[in-house]
């Protein structure tokens, strides 16, 4: 067995520590005593600043939405985990090893810990630089945490969250020990409370060169976004407001290049925090071309004739069907799962929507809208005419269509998914695979992913239902 340590003797950017090594192997083997622990700021933050440990998020969840199809030839090549998890199996990892959804995850969990107690064991936190390095490492584990209950815990509801299974909470880099599953609540109380701890940690202002760094406005979309996907409606237009009064800058989308394979720049001016998939399932997460997963075509039939997301988001292949360009921060394989102004536009148009404030809702969804038009797409032109709604369920509606055509394939329509259903949607799924035809029903318990199997065999957690 290869060993591993948790702390490399230099803390370079290419510090590997845990990926790509599954959890169990790293909790089996214990750091030798003589290795150099970091001891200073710079060494903490050259260790958050490694995107290949942190700003990271699952796959799985990506592969069980509805935005994407993968041929039959494609998907008898695909992995166990991809072939199971794209049709809904009651068995999802059939064998497969070092599913990175939980171990990349925990890695970053367990370096975040790292820096949390090395800056309080060093007294390092009452500096301006010290507070900053401690609210990054908070954001950084309650990003981990809050993409782990999204695929391995059944969808936050208040009235059950006290007794349904969360992950476990690890808040130590000591290796010795083995938490069980806590509650969906408590693993929730954390993240939130890591996230209100960093705000008044973290700088006002936007690190434009550094998107990868907190801000305050990132934990005000951050929360944003949780609240949101617990139908906590209040409180997500709370922090939606919060994060727009401070910035809410959008991209006229009609100024870039349609026929760019690379449309947007790694400096786009929508991003609030830069976080992108984890790269483990080649056929569903790797722009290889757009040759192995496609675009569903319900998804591109949703675009209107003026809306340049079609273009800008996608390419037409050679056997007609539609791939996916580079990702939405202009740089890399992966796709783009961080937070954005327009993210924030649309959470809070569907608060206002819920609340029945129509007018207010449309407004909001209008100013998006306008910046996601060209007049010049069509012959004659069509200039952009503001949406309108006759009522609040209308309005709503409009909302949600907006949404999955704007955030699409950032990881978050299976999350809608599961919030939807619960508000009572009913969205069936449907997929046809060697002329076999597979259904996921609305709250499905195969909306939840089970903990992999090597984790099970180790460390005895309890199984998820499926």
């Amino acid at each position: 067995m290869k060993k591993l340590v948790p702390i490399h003797i230099i803390l370079t950017l290419q510090v590997f520590l845990l990926v790509g090594c599954s959890k169990t192997e790293f909790l089996n083997e214990k750091p030798s005593a003589d290795i150099e622990q970091p001891t200073t700021i710079p060494a903490f933050q050259q260790l958050l600043e490694n995107t290949t440990i942190f700003n990271l998020t699952g796959g799985l969840a990506q592969i069980g939405a509805d935005d994407l199809y993968v041929t039959d030839a494609n998907w008898q090549t695909a992995t166990a985990t991809e072939r199971n998890a794209y049709i809904w199996n009651d068995v999802i990892y059939d064998g497969d090893k070092n599913i990175t959804d939980w171990n990349t995850l925990y890695s970053a969990i367990f370096h975040a810990n790292v820096v949390l107690e090395g800056l309080e064991k060093n007294n390092l936190t009452s500096t301006p630089e010290g507070k900053f390095t401690k609210g990054w490492a908070l954001v950084n584990r309650a990003f981990a945490y809050y993409d782990l209950i999204n695929t391995f815990c059944v969808p936050y509801d208040v009235s059950s969250a006290t007794t349904d299974l969360g992950v476990p909470l690890r808040l130590s880099g000591n290796i010795d020990y083995t938490e069980q599953r806590a509650t969906l609540q408590k693993c929730v109380d954390l993240i939130i409370n890591d996230l209100m701890t960093s705000i008044d940690l973290l700088p006002a202002t936007r690190p434009d060169n550094n998107l990868n760094r907190p801000w305050r406005n990132a934990v005000y979309a951050m929360l944003a976004r949780i609240y949101h996907n617990h139908r906590n409606y209040d409180q997500a237009e709370l922090y939606a407001d919060k994060s727009l009064d401070n910035y809410s800058v959008l991209l006229d989308y009609k100024t870039f290049s349609k026929t760019a394979n690379n449309p947007f720049t790694n400096k786009n001016g929508e991003i609030i925090y830069y976080a992108n998939q984890i790269g483990s399932y080649a056929t569903t997460t790797i722009n290889t071309a757009g040759t192995k997963a496609f675009v569903s075509p319900t998804l591109i039939n949703m675009y209107e004739p003026n809306d340049p997301r079609k273009p800008l988001y996608f390419r037409v292949l050679a056997n007609g069907f539609y791939g996916k360009k580079i990702g939405y921060q202009g740089v890399g394989n992966y796709h783009f799962t961080g937070l954005t102004t327009a993210e924030m536009y649309l959470i809070k148009a569907e608060c206002l929507a819920r609340k029945q404030k129509t007018l207010e809702a449309m407004d909001k969804l209008n100013i998006l809208l306008s910046n996601r038009w060209d007049s010049k797409m069509t012959v004659p032109e069509m200039t952009f005419i503001p949406k309108t709604a006759t009522n609040w369920q209308n309005a709503l509606n409009q909302v949600l269509h907006e949404r999955r055509k704007e955030l699409v394939w950032r990881g978050l329509r299976w999350h809608d998914l599961r919030r939807l259903n619960k508000e009572g949607e009913n969205i069936t799924l449907t997929r046809t695979v060697d002329n076999k035809t597979y259904t996921l029903a609305p709250n499905s318990p195969r909306y939840t992913m089970p903990i992999p199997d090597d984790e099970i065999l180790f460390s005895g957690l309890q199984q998820n239902i499926r």
